[in-house]
């Protein structure tokens, strides 16, 4: 039964991995907002945040600037969370994430074909376009795949279905004047930079209302933890259930490639992270810790991305990329029968 999965003891093993995860989440927030150009002294800030202190230049650095870029970085990271750990119940796969399984790809295809093609869509209608071209790379990988046994079928048919869409993308490049190209540029390697308090207002309604709907989902994703077979025993209508949260974690992901491109492995990473830090596969527990470990994730990726190579700056999703393969593969590496040694 699920509730198995779920304990007292558990519960207070979460404590220290929630607490780690706030300091995180303070820290890289408070030195995210202080340094760049100009770097501000602890009090300036404090001063700035909290009354009309400071000159006005650095007012508005820190509030128009920093502060909707960093919050907009805790939304989007907490939401591709939330989704890793939802897709990854849906096919009871480790390995499942937009990345892998085509649907990165296909809302980035849908996103570049509007800006190339100068569609005249309201930007509020471009998350649900988003959604269909990622529910559509999502959905070609998963019917592909049906026949094929194990992760490795899938993971192979995944990077396919993604070559596919991502050499579709090029040619919509090829199709695009100069000024499409510089505008996709940053977007597909996925940057929250230049972000406004507008962004962060696009994307909050979207967070407020699909956090708590992950949160919802939880028991079907202990349910399907269990096998297809014990969960239908249980009551539970897998065909079903198994949609409903491959389309959730897809909106998810097309909310936030719709507002910043695709940022890579963040929600592949975020799940394998808060596990192994829980101890524990109760999803009650990994769907808020996920979206925890996202946002703790994307905001110092991105602080990386401003200010180790300041002046110049690297769109956070090269490093997202770089640094969450890399430690992915390395964890993958460190599972197999305990081969790999640190």
């Amino acid at each position: 039964m699920p509730n198995r999965l779920w304990s007292n003891k558990t519960g207070r093993k979460a404590t220290l991995p929630v607490f780690l995860l706030l300091c995180v989440l303070v820290s890289v927030f408070a030195v995210s907002l202080k340094h760049g150009t100009p770097a501000l002294e602890w009090k300036t800030l404090l001063s700035i945040l909290f009354t009309d202190g400071g000159e006005e230049l650095e007012r508005t650095i820190v509030r128009e600037i920093r502060l909707p870029r960093v919050l907009l970085g805790l939304l989007v990271g907490a939401l591709l969370g939330a989704s890793g750990t939802l897709m990854q119940g849906a096919l009871n796969n480790r390995l499942a994430g937009p990345e892998l399984l085509g649907i990165s790809a296909g809302a980035s295809f849908a996103v570049a074909a509007i800006t190339v093609l100068h569609l005249s869509v309201p930007f509020q209608l471009q998350p649900l376009l988003a959604l269909a071209g990622g529910l559509a790379g999502g959905a070609a990988v998963v019917l592909a795949a049906k026949g094929s046994k194990g992760t490795t079928g899938m993971l192979l048919i995944g990077m396919s279905v993604s070559a596919m869409l991502n050499g579709l993308l090029i040619v919509l490049i090829a199709m695009g004047t100069s000024n499409d190209v510089n505008l996709l540029y940053t977007y597909l390697l996925g940057s929250l930079a230049n972000r406004s308090w507008e962004h962060v207002g696009r994307i909050l309604p979207w967070f407020v209302v699909m956090l708590p709907v992950s949160l919802l989902l939880a028991r079907s994703v202990n349910l399907l933890q269990l096998g297809d077979e014990t969960a239908s025993g249980l009551g539970l209508k897998v065909d079903r259930s198994r949609i409903i949260l491959l389309v959730a974690s897809a909106l998810l992901v097309a909310i936030t490639v719709a507002q910043c491109g695709p940022i890579g492995y963040i929600s592949l990473l975020a799940p394998h992270l808060t596990r192994a830090a829980l101890r524990s596969q109760d999803a009650r527990l990994v769907v808020p810790v996920s979206a925890l470990c996202g946002a703790a994730l994307l905001t110092a990726a991105d602080g990386i991305a401003r200010l180790l190579l300041a002046p110049m700056e690297i769109p956070v999703g090269v490093w997202t990329t770089l640094i969450g393969g890399s430690i992915f593969l390395l964890y993958l590496l460190g599972r197999k029968g305990g081969r790999v040694r640190g």
